[in-house]
């Protein structure tokens, strides 16, 4: 029993990782509030969960609000573009469906898989950020690159974050846990897949600079050679 209590054993390892998660997830619950700095705060918690990934995290408060600080001005205008591109599919849907007017079918069926399209492709847009430091027009490119040349990575991060949708409409019981890890639990579950795909595109980019790589996909070299890395200090 002592083992299993020990302040290095596996279990208080695993309660350690709880309590940081249920902290970030209120930090980032709390610097969402203001709604315009929801952008900054998903930043400033992937920062934080990429670290953790990596069995780096040290100061989490520290660093929570040191990305925050720095990301701030581009996670603003990424989440401003993400609300008006959501909010002109919700407007299209809202059209089809209230409409004096019938509108075909697959234009509906098209506006919805448009939307999911949209959603892979902006899945890693604030883990990107977080982690390396470029224009909005490279992060939204290499976020479509990453969310497309990683298909089976991205659905399995699309279905993290509909865990605790399914947990708020469909099992009340536990509904609290969406409260102390709704937000910073999948997020970490998430940076534990996206940090193997960031790993790839960074050595892709490493072997491109040294001359030794394989020719490979010219759409992971772009990817990568656009990526400047902010040291995650």
């Amino acid at each position: 029993m002592g083992r299993i209590f020990g302040l290095e054993s596996p279990f208080m390892n695993f309660l350690n990782r709880v309590a940081d998660l249920i902290w970030l997830n209120i930090l980032t619950m709390i610097c969402c509030i203001p709604v315009v700095t929801i952008g900054a705060s998903l930043t400033a918690m992937n920062y934080v969960l990429l670290k953790m990934a990596k069995n780096e995290e040290g100061y989490i408060t520290k660093a929570f609000f040191k990305s925050f600080k720095q990301n701030f001005k581009q996670a603003t205008l990424i989440l401003l573009i993400q609300l008006v591109i959501y909010g002109i599919l919700a407007g299209d849907l809202f059209v089809f469906r209230y409409a004096s007017m019938d509108f075909p079918e697959w234009l509906q069926i098209a506006v919805i898989a448009v939307g999911i399209l949209v959603t892979f492709a902006t899945i890693y847009l604030y883990p990107l950020l977080a982690r390396y430091d470029n224009a909005i027009k490279a992060t939204y490119k290499n976020s479509f690159l990453m969310g497309v040349l990683s298909l089976p990575r991205t659905l399995l991060m699309v279905l993290c974050w509909l865990i605790p949708v399914i947990v708020f409409f469909f099992a009340n019981p536990i509904l609290p846990l969406v409260f102390l890890l709704g937000i910073s639990g999948p997020g970490y579950l998430n940076a534990l897949l996206y940090r193997k795909s960031f790993e790839r595109f960074e050595e892709k980019d490493d072997d491109t600079e040294e001359g030794s790589g394989e020719a490979g996909d010219e759409a992971i070299e772009e990817v990568s050679g656009e990526m400047t890395d902010q040291h995650m200090e």
